[in-house]
């Protein structure tokens, strides 16, 4: 019996897999239906996930890593299950078996799948990584010994226990704001004693909405902010964020009032939180009604204030008596903004005469001054040092806009030529050449302050006590507000008015009578009642921005001297009354709004200098634009439905130096380019896709030789490109296998930007020609070239190879995103070419590298070849973000007496926790230094 169950149980244990087999064999069909239906539920889940995750997707969050994870295996597991449905048609009677095994495996899979899609939790999505705070720019400290010692005072409350809430108080521009930048900078580096510095400018005009989104955007919350309008709500989540945050340091500069910390959102700072609040002030009182303890910033001593009118002055003052520069010296009060400013009038000035009349004038207390503070009375004299009253007039301009207002320079410049403070010019260029020589010389007279974004947003800013003295110089002639001011405010004499709110506000039904008002800048308001324009005959510049504004008043049709009109971020206006009688307009911008037809009465504006238009749908009617001959710029939207022009009728504007838009094919884009002698300097050119080849023309047929930025959108086989001078954008072009060929007789020398997006088919940058004996890249190429983009383009495998004369020592900037298949940022030589590792010699690559951006290239494994490396002298920021075949970061520190030198300061390196300790190092400890700089991504 024993041995007949022991054959029995052998016996299952051999018929067992054949039974199975069996069963997949007969259950094949019924094994494959039931797969089928398993991957329809997988499908009916993916939809909801991505219709979730879309809804959840607003701007700063992205997916979590498991659902993105979850979703490539449902797109690998579908194309797995549709290959064995189509091989199971065609199957015998062995592989029919086979598909039913593997069809029961790939239903456990699947159902795996479908469980494990219910484990993501209650969101898909997840948010940036906090930020700690944000280093900002700063000077050398003004005064090292004073400054330094307000600083120290400010660090040790800081760290003491006791101390909860800190007041700074000083005069206005004494450096209350440089000071409290080296303390945020310093806890930045100092990370171990609190975990976040949030800096928030709040300004004279103090408004809880304005700081609770300010607060609210440093804490990545403005989305959830924004969902509420009552401040009592807001506050209430604010609260609950910062709350959550514990240990950090709230610095609120250029406070005006006190206020309950509880109507804004902001708890109390206690030692159980770790919390402090630190405020600047020029009042004592402020720091009094928010419970503070107070440090005063004190003025400079006299060899301080000596020191820094030397550095400023810059010129030799040997020959200009002593007691004089002593005199002016001490005329600025020892304060640091009248020291600069003064001795920012006197740069270069060896006259003495001119020193003697200074100081003159300076002793001479300003009429009508008498009661204002001293201060003023130094910086007007700056403002009347200009000696030209156009430069003067600019300064009066800025201060039309609202406190700590960065106003970009363009923009500033096209309100200068509007206001006749740049007179008119043949060429647009020349005039914002003269523009911008007119701002760097109020910078360089410190009455204006300079900035950037990313060094291409260049803008300027007033000190709030400059703007205060331009304003007392302006006097009733100017009217500043955030709101509208009542009717009976309106006075006769008022010449400008600027009613910027920074909120959505209700526009009063008013008609105010301003005989000499001649400019009017509105930016917020949702109506403007008809009413409003009646009795504003003289009005001759109207610029609006932003708010919810959808139709300007019919009134503005009889503002017959109107010379310039413009609409900024204006998105929902749809509607512009006739033009008509506006003939004397020289400036009509149109193009940030909703308008989707032509103005009525366009034709009528044969002043028009320039014209920025948005309309969608249409041709220009024949017959306008050749009316408009004066007109120097057009620019004209250029989407897929936009307003498109006749070629014939664009090469009738003589005067045009600026033209963007869209033709109507490239028969009309030809005929324009046919027509050129020298013409515009910046192109924007779209192939329309909405039309086969054979109706837009045969190819584009030449380009100017002076064209500067050239931008290619959708087009089909370009050819022409490589002649542009400085900036080419290659974006959605069909067919492009190579973006700039070997056979190219131009070196591209002069090319500073080079952007590639959404290229499907590119393979390289430069393309071989077979037929030449020795092909190779013209020297010199890409010598100047700055910024380098590659977006979406899927099938490029290399960028760089050095061995074909590229020059690429003045690179500033590398980014890349979602390329799929690029493997090699510089390529490594080939097999025949490679030399002994003992006989390679470093080479350094990117020398003033100062950003380099690499996301989403899954199959990129290096950088540069093992002897390539990159100094970090110039780094600035690294960012490398699911690169995951990434092997080695060639980066490279000088060594000072055999150690390896710290990294520069500014140097930030995002990346994954993962990648980071994956990486390959040629010297271990690189990493150990570079670490610091790190900020992980998760």
């Amino acid at each position: 019996m024993e041995m007949l169950g022991s054959f029995l149980e052998l016996g299952k244990i051999i018929s067992a897999p054949i039974i199975e087999y069996y069963n997949h064999y007969r259950g094949a069909d019924e094994h494959l239906k039931n797969l089928k239906r398993k991957r329809d539920d997988l499908e009916c889940k993916k939809s909801d996930i991505e219709l979730e995750m879309r809804a959840e997707l607003v701007p700063g969050k992205k997916p979590k890593r498991e659902v993105k994870s979850w979703l490539q295996k449902v797109e690998t597991i579908n194309e797995e299950i549709q290959k064995i449905e189509q091989e199971a048609i065609r199957g015998k009677y062995l592989s029919r078996m086979h598909f039913g095994r593997v069809a029961c495996k790939k239903i456990l899979e699947v159902t795996e799948l479908i469980d494990q899609s219910c484990g993501f939790g209650d969101c898909l999505v997840i948010g940036p990584p906090v930020r700690n705070g944000d280093e900002l720019p700063t000077r050398a400290l003004v005064g090292e010994s004073t400054a330094k010692r307000t600083l120290e005072k400010i660090w040790e409350h800081l760290l003491d226990e006791d101390f909860r809430i800190i007041g700074v108080y000083g005069m206005g521009g004494i450096g209350k704001t440089t000071v409290m930048k080296e303390i945020n900078n310093r806890l930045l580096k100092e990370r171990d004693k609190f975990n976040y510095v949030i800096w928030v400018t709040v300004s004279k005009a103090f408004n809880v909405i304005k700081l609770q989104n300010d607060i609210a955007c440093q804490l990545n919350l403005e989305n959830e902010l924004s969902k509420f309008k009552d401040e009592t709500t807001r506050a209430g989540t604010l609260y609950a964020e910062l709350k959550k945050r514990k240990r950090y340091v709230l610095i609120l500069d250029d406070m005006w009032k006190a206020f309950p910390l509880e109507i804004v959102g902001i708890p109390e700072p206690t030692s159980a939180n770790g919390c402090k609040l630190v405020l600047t002030t020029r009042d004592v009182n402020v720091c009094n009604g928010m419970n503070c303890v107070n440090i005063k910033m004190e003025l400079l001593s006299i060899k301080e204030s000596w020191d820094l009118f030397l550095k400023t002055v810059v010129c030799d003052v040997s020959n200009i008596p002593k007691d004089v520069v002593e005199g002016v010296v001490k005329e600025c009060a020892q304060l640091p903004l009248a020291i600069i400013t003064v001795a920012g009038s006197l740069k270069n000035v060896v006259d003495i005469s001119e020193w003697r009349n200074t100081l003159n004038e300076l002793k001479t207390p300003v009429k009508g001054l008498e009661h204002v503070d001293v201060v003023f009375q130094k910086l007007r004299l700056s403002y009347k040092r200009l000696n030209d009253k156009k430069l003067q007039r600019c300064l009066l301009f800025c201060a039309l806009y609202p406190e700590d207002y960065e106003i970009y320079r363009e923009n500033l410049i096209v309100h200068l030529i509007d206001e006749g403070v740049i007179k008119s010019m043949s060429k647009r260029q020349a005039m914002l050449d003269k523009g911008h020589t007119m701002l760097n010389k109020l910078e360089n007279a410190c009455l204006l302050e300079g900035g950037s974004h990313d060094e291409k947003e260049y803008f300027v800013k007033m000190h709030d006590l400059i703007r205060d003295m331009a304003l007392q110089i302006a006097g009733p002639k100017f009217m500043v507000s955030g709101d509208v001011p009542d009717e009976e405010e309106w006075g006769k004499d008022v010449e400008k008015v600027s009613l910027l709110s920074n909120r959505e506000s209700e526009f009063p039904y008013i008609s105010p009578k301003c005989p000499k008002l001649s400019t009017l800048l509105l930016q917020g308001y949702a109506t403007i009642p008809d009413s409003f324009f009646v009795h504003l005959h003289g009005l001759k510049v109207l610029h609006v921005f932003g708010g919810r504004i959808e139709s300007l008043p019919n009134s503005i049709s009889d503002l017959e001297n109107l010379t310039s009109l413009r609409i900024y971020r204006c998105f929902d206006l749809k509607r512009v009354p006739s033009l008509a009688k506006l003939t004397a307009l020289r400036s009509l911008d149109l193009l940030e709004s909703a308008t989707k037809e032509i103005p009525h009465g366009l034709e009528k504006l044969i002043n028009l200098r320039y014209l920025s238009l948005r309309a969608y749908n249409q041709e220009m009617p024949p017959g306008i634009l050749p009316k408009l001959s004066q007109l120097q710029v057009l620019k004209l939207n250029c989407g897929s439905n936009s307003l498109t022009v006749n070629g014939e009728e664009i090469v009738r504007l003589k005067k045009l130096d600026f033209f963007k838009g869209k033709f109507c094919g490239l028969n009309d884009f030809n005929t324009y380019l046919e027509s050129l002698e020298g013409g515009p300097s910046h192109y924007v050119y779209c192939a329309r896709k909405t039309k086969p080849a054979s109706e837009l023309g045969e190819t584009v047929k030449l380009l100017p030789k002076d064209v500067q930025v050239l931008a290619i959108f959708g087009g089909q086989n370009l050819r022409f490109f490589y002649k542009c001078t400085k900036s080419v954008c290659i974006r959605e072009c069909e067919d492009i296998e190579d973006v700039l060929s070997y056979s190219c007789t131009f070196p591209l020398q002069s090319l500073e930007i080079v952007q590639l997006v959404k290229l499907d088919k590119l393979l390289v940058l430069f393309r071989e020609e077979k037929v030449t004996p020795a092909p190779m890249v013209p020297p010199g190429t890409f010598s100047r070239l700055k910024e380098f983009t590659i977006c979406e383009c899927p099938n490029i495998k290399q960028l760089f190879a050095l061995g074909v004369h590229l020059n690429l020592a003045n690179l500033e900037q590398i980014a890349v995103f979602r390329c799929l298949q690029l493997e090699e940022i510089i390529a490594r030589p080939e097999a025949s070419d490679e030399v002994d590792e003992g006989a390679k010699e470093i080479v350094e690559i990117f020398p003033r590298l100062r950003r380099l951006t690499l996301v989403l290239s899954p199959e990129l494994n290096t950088i540069g070849s093992s002897s390539n490396v990159i100094l970090c002298d110039s780094l600035d920021s690294i960012e490398i973000e699911e690169c995951p075949k990434l092997k080695r970061l060639p980066l490279s520190l000088r060594r000072i007496n055999g150690q390896l030198s710290s990294p520069p300061s500014s140097l930030q390196i995002k990346i994954e926790k993962e990648r980071w300790e994956l990486l390959e190092w040629d010297n271990h400890d690189m990493k150990m230094v570079l670490e610091p700089c790190c900020e992980f991504l998760f």
